[in-house]
């Protein structure tokens, strides 16, 4: 059986680590580490990262015929043992620099610009939505990749046309899309709201155009229970945004605009965000996370 250091690590993110098994392909490995406000938290969430890794295999199955996917096994010889459970074998491609947000509510940064603008990413909106209105439509909000410690940066279809053709953006906006309405539609049936979601694609040989990276995550989603739903106020969610208020709450002692690292989380703080990735990943998938490798 092979270790981890067997392959060359060719990456970091805030998250993840890729490392590279072939010519072909990589070993993409998602870590416990946690990312707020554009820091990588010292505090770690126990089984974050079998938590991500789960999610993402459930929705890469499920979706599989509405587009092509990167993974080619979770459970392979190749997978060293000491990260089964929270590692894809993923075939390499090439990833394109966009961030495919796609909103079909209207909360967070997205409700921020509107406030501002009218808009989201070039997207005028009627006028009087409020925190957490679900959208006529769901809206492409795409945004620029930054390194870790910077911020993404909203950029409107126009530009993503101007920096990978306007044939590709179409196809990147209408994929993207479509991904978010059948996940979204699921979601409901198991009584969970797809707020809004990332997606990451990356082109393979030939220029077919393949869902990458992880999807419908709790790291990469916002997901609320459909049961209480109400616009006007903020949603309780089973993702990061629980952190993401008691970092902003007095409770932390944190001032966001300081520019220090976020402070250690308490430990009811950790408890109470590994049971809402957890009961995301149970709700929708209808699985035991029990069950997942270890």
């Amino acid at each position: 059986m092979p270790t981890l250091a067997d392959y060359p690590k060719v990456a970091v993110g805030k998250v993840r680590e890729l490392y590279e098994v072939d010519d072909e392909h990589l070993l993409f490995v998602a870590s416990d580490r946690l990312s707020a406000f554009d820091y990588v938290l010292d505090t770690e969430i126990p089984d974050k990262g079998r938590v991500l890794t789960a999610m993402s295999v459930f929705w890469f199955e499920l979706l599989a015929d509405v587009v092509p996917n990167h993974v080619v096994a979770w459970d392979d010889p190749r997978i060293p043992a000491e990260v089964r459970g929270r590692a894809l074998l993923v075939r390499k491609l090439e990833i394109l620099p966009v961030e495919c947000v796609v909103r079909g509510y209207l909360t967070g940064s997205g409700l921020d610009t509107y406030r501002r603008t009218g808009s989201v990413c070039g997207v005028e909106l009627p006028a009087g939505l409020v925190e957490s209105d679900e959208l006529a439509e769901p809206i492409f909000t795409p945004t620029t990749k930054a390194p870790i410690g910077e911020h993404d940066e909203n950029i409107t279809f126009d530009e993503v046309s101007g920096q990978l053709g306007a044939h590709l953006a179409e196809r990147l906006r209408d994929t993207a899309l479509l991904v978010y309405g059948r996940a979204r539609e699921f979601a409901r049936t198991r009584g969970v709201l797809l707020a809004d979601t990332k997606f990451e694609f990356g082109l393979a040989p030939g220029g077919t155009l393949v869902l990458a990276d992880e999807v419908l995550t709790p790291d990469s989603s916002r997901y609320w229970p459909a049961d209480g739903y109400q616009p006007g106020r903020v949603q309780p969610s089973f993702d990061k945004q629980y952190v993401r208020d008691w970092l902003t709450s007095p409770a932390s002692g944190w001032d966001r605009s300081s520019n220090t690292p976020p402070p250690a989380l308490p430990d009811e703080v950790v408890a109470a965000t590994r049971a809402r990735y957890v009961e995301a990943y149970e709700r929708i998938s209808g699985r035991s996370f029990a069950d997942w490798p270890a």
